[in-house]
């Protein structure tokens, strides 16, 4: 990563690891590989998602329930289709 980060950008970064394998098999190859260059819309969206609490990723990624807003539903999909083709 280059030193021309944000410091929002450093800070979803370092949010988005976990320490949950269940949770970062999704977020770690998204911010390899996709969170810099995605639109702005798109790295708020996800800055909205790992500001959640473990216990709701997880049963969201799980299909258990359903997030609260529509977009981070069509989100957690698109991460699920990066991991799993």
């Amino acid at each position: 990563m280059s030193e021309e980060l944000t410091l929002e950008e450093r800070k979803v970064i370092y949010r988005a690891r976990r320490g949950l394998k269940e949770i970062d098999v999704y977020f770690d190859p998204y911010v390899r590989h996709h969170y810099l260059s995605a639109e702005p819309a798109e790295k708020a969206l996800f800055a909205e998602l790992v500001d959640q609490e473990d216990p709701d990723l997880l049963d969201w990624f799980m299909e258990v329930s359903e997030p609260p807003k529509p977009e981070l539903k069509t989100f957690i999909l698109k991460l699920k289709h990066y991991v799993h083709g």
